[in-house]
C-alpha cells in the first residue's frame, strides 16, 4: 500500500473516531460534569497513552527549540476547538453541533488558497459542495426549532480553530517530526488550557458513578489519541485539504451510533445525505484518476468544427 492510500485510510479513521465525542461525553454531562473537567481528563489520560507508544517504539521526546512555539500554538488551537465544541453541546443537540462543525473543510481550503496560494480546483470545490450538501441533509430541521446563536458561534469558533490547526500541522518543520511526537506535545500543551481554566474557576467535577470513568478513558483513546494521531499522519501524507474533506465522514459516524446505540430511525433524508457524503469522499480518494478518466471520456467525443455558411 502506497503512502497516499495510507493517508486516505488514516483520514477516514480520524473522522470516524472523532465522531465518537458525543457518544462518550453526553453521559458525563448528564452526570453533572462540566466541559472543562471532561476535557481535562480526556487530554490527561491521553498523554501517557501516547507517551507509552513513543517509548514502545524506542523513540525519545527531544524536540528542537524552534519547534516549541509552533507546538504550543497547535496545542492551544486544538484545545480551544475541543472546548468550544463541547460548550456548544450545552446550547444545541450534539448531532446538530457536529454537523455544523463541518464548515471547516471550506475554511481549510480558503486558508490554503489565501495564505499558501493553493489552487482550489473545480474537483475540490465540487467535493466540498457535495459533502456540505450531504451534511445539510443529515440536519433534521423539520420541527421549526431555531438554532441557538451562542451555540452556533461556538461551533464556528471550533471549526475555525480546527481548520487553522490542520493547516499548521502541515508546516514543513513539523512534517519532518514523528507523528506520535507531534500528537504528544499537542496534548501536553493543550491540557494546560484546561488546567488554567479549572484553577481560575475552582470547578473541577468528577463522575459520580464508577463506570463513567470508562467514558473518560474512551474519550482519551478514540476521539483523542487515535483521532489526533491519524489526523496528523494523514495530513503529512495527503495534505490539509483532502484530510479536511474526508472529515465529513464524522456525521455519518454520529448517524451510525444514533441508530445502533440510541435506537434512532434512519430516514430517506439521512440516506440521501450519507450518499452525497460518500460520493464526495469517493471523488477525493480517487483524486487525479477521476480527472484523467473524464478527460479520456471527453476525448471520445471531439468537438466538431462549425461549418461556415
Amino acid at each position: 500500500m502506497n503512502e497516499k492510500a495510507k493517508g486516505y485510510i488514516l483520514a477516514v479513521i480520524a473522522a470516524a473516531t472523532y465522531g465518537m465525542n458525543p457518544l462518550f461525553a453526553l453521559p458525563l454531562y448528564a452526570d453533572g460534569m462540566n466541559p472543562d473537567s471532561v476535557l481535562f481528563f480526556r487530554y490527561l489520560f491521553a498523554i501517557p497513552l501516547v507517551g507509552a507508544m513513543i517509548k514502545g517504539r524506542g523513540r525519545d521526546f527531544k524536540i528542537h527549540r524552534t519547534d516549541i512555539l509552533p507546538l504550543v500554538v497547535l496545542g492551544v488551537l486544538m484545545a480551544a476547538s475541543s472546548l468550544t465544541l463541547f460548550e456548544a453541546y450545552n446550547y444545541m443537540d450534539a448531532g446538530i453541533a457536529s454537523t455544523i462543525l463541518f464548515i471547516y473543510p471550506i475554511l481549510v481550503a480558503l486558508i490554503m488558497a489565501a495564505v499558501y496560494k493553493e489552487k482550489v480546483t473545480m474537483q475540490t470545490a465540487l467535493c466540498i459542495l457535495l459533502a456540505l450538501s450531504g451534511i445539510a441533509m443529515l440536519y433534521q430541521g423539520g420541527d421549526g426549532a431555531t438554532l441557538s446563536l451562542t451555540g452556533t458561534l461556538l461551533v464556528f469558533a471550533s471549526a475555525l480553530s480546527y481548520a487553522i490547526y490542520i493547516v499548521g500541522v502541515n508546516r514543513p518543520s513539523l512534517k519532518e517530526m514523528a507523528t506520535l511526537k507531534v500528537t504528544f506535545y499537542v496534548l501536553l500543551f493543550g491540557v494546560s488550557l484546561f488546567v488554567v481554566r479549572l484553577w481560575m474557576s475552582h470547578d473541577l467535577t468528577l463522575p459520580t458513578r464508577w463506570w463513567l470513568w470508562g467514558n473518560l478513558v474512551a474519550l482519551a483513546v478514540f476521539p483523542t489519541a487515535i483521532s489526533f494521531l491519524c489526523t496528523t499522519s494523514a495530513i503529512q501524507r495527503i495534505g490539509s485539504t483532502p484530510t479536511a474533506i474526508l472529515g465529513a465522514l464524522e456525521p455519518v459516524t454520529a448517524i451510525f451510533f444514533g441508530i445502533t446505540v440510541f435506537g434512532e430511525r434512519l430516514t430517506a433524508r439521512d440516506c440521501m445525505g450519507i450518499t452525497l457524503i460518500l460520493v464526495a469522499v469517493t471523488v477525493v480518494v480517487a483524486g487525479g484518476n477521476i480527472t484523467h478518466q473524464l478527460v479520456r471520456f471527453r476525448k471520445m467525443f471531439p468537438r466538431l468544427p462549425l461549418k461556415r455558411k
